[in-house]
C-alpha cells in the first residue's frame, strides 16, 4: 500500500504507510493564545486517529496539551527528551505511553522505524527556561521513508543527519509577519528540497494561523509562501514532484526504493 500523506494545517499531518497511521504536531484550536486559525476547516475527529504521534518541540503551537488530550489511551506519544519535566500537564494527560528521543533514536511502531533527526530551532517550552529539550525532525520508514522536519532552519550537514529520504513535509512559513531565526522560507526550504533530494515533498506550516488584530500587516507572508515555494522548488530542484495540498487534502506520492 502506498503512503499517504494528508495535511490538517500548520504542522499537523497524518502519515498512513504499512497499515499504521502517524500524526504529527497536533493542533486542534480555532485560537491559540494571540493567534487564530484563518483558513480551513478544524481537522475532523479522525485526523485524532493514530497509533503514533510525534511532536516536534515543546512550542505550544506544536506541543498543544488539549490536542493531545483528544487522543485515543494506549496511543504512543513520542517527544524529545526532557518534554515531561518542561511540561508537567504531559504527565496528566494519562493513557498516553510516552516515549522521549534525541536525534539517533529509533521507535518501532508496527511496521514502521521512527528514527529522530536534528532541527535547528528552539526547542524549550517558554522563550526563558531552564528546562531544554532538543527540537526535533523525524524520518518514518515503511513502504516509503517520509521525512517530517518539524520546525528547522537550513543547517550546513542537514542532509546526511536526516538521510535518504522519499517524501519531506517542509516548513515553508510560519504564523507571523516576521520569522525568527531557525525557521525555513521558501526560498531556504527550495535549497533544503534540493539538497535532501526526495522523490516528492509537501510543503507545511503556513497558511492556517495568524496574529489577532494583524490580517493587514505583511498579509503575503500568510497567503504566499505555499505557491513561492512550488515556483523555488522546480527551480532549484526540479526533480522533486511538489505536492501543494489545501487543509484537508490527501496525497499517495510515487516512490520508489
Amino acid at each position: 500500500m502506498p503512503v499517504e500523506i494528508t495535511w490538517w494545517g500548520h504542522a499537523t499531518c497524518t502519515v498512513e504507510d504499512s497499515g499504521v497511521r502517524v500524526l504529527t504536531d497536533p493542533l486542534f484550536v480555532w485560537r491559540l493564545a494571540h493567534l487564530r486559525r484563518r483558513r480551513g476547516a478544524l481537522p475532523p475527529p479522525r485526523a485524532a486517529v493514530a497509533e503514533v504521534v510525534l511532536v516536534s518541540h515543546l512550542h505550544g503551537d506544536h506541543l498543544h496539551l488539549p490536542s493531545l488530550a483528544r487522543l485515543a489511551r494506549g496511543t504512543r506519544l513520542i517527544v524529545p527528551r526532557g518534554a515531561t519535566v518542561a511540561v508537567p500537564g504531559l504527565g496528566r494527560l494519562g493513557g498516553l505511553r510516552i516515549t522521549e528521543v534525541v536525534p539517533g533514536d529509533e521507535v518501532a511502531v508496527g511496521k514502521l522505524l521512527v528514527r529522530a533527526v536534528p532541527a535547528l530551532h528552539d526547542g524549550r517550552r517558554h522563550p526563558v527556561g531552564r528546562h531544554r529539550s532538543p527540537a526535533l525532525g523525524y524520518v518514518i520508514r515503511g513502504t516509503a521513508r517520509t521525512y517530517f522536519a518539524g520546525d528547522t532552519g537550513l543547517f550546513d550537514g542537514m542532509a546526511d543527519a536526516v538521510g535518504p529520504v522519499d517524501v519531506a513535509l517542509l516548513p515553508v512559513g510560519g504564523w507571523g509577519p516576521f520569522l525568527g531565526h531557525g525557521h525555513l522560507n521558501p526560498d531556504r526550504a527550495a535549497r533544503a528540497l534540493a539538497a535532501l533530494a526526495p522523490r516528492a515533498a509537501v510543503p507545511v506550516h503556513y497558511g492556517t494561523y495568524w496574529p489577532i488584530g494583524m490580517d493587514a500587516v505583511r498579509p503575503h507572508e500568510f497567503h504566499s509562501p505555499g505557491d513561492e515555494f512550488v515556483r523555488k522548488a522546480a527551480r532549484m530542484a526540479p526533480e522533486v514532484a511538489v505536492h501543494r495540498l489545501g487543509h484537508g487534502e490527501s496525497v499517495r506520492p510515487e516512490v520508489a526504493w
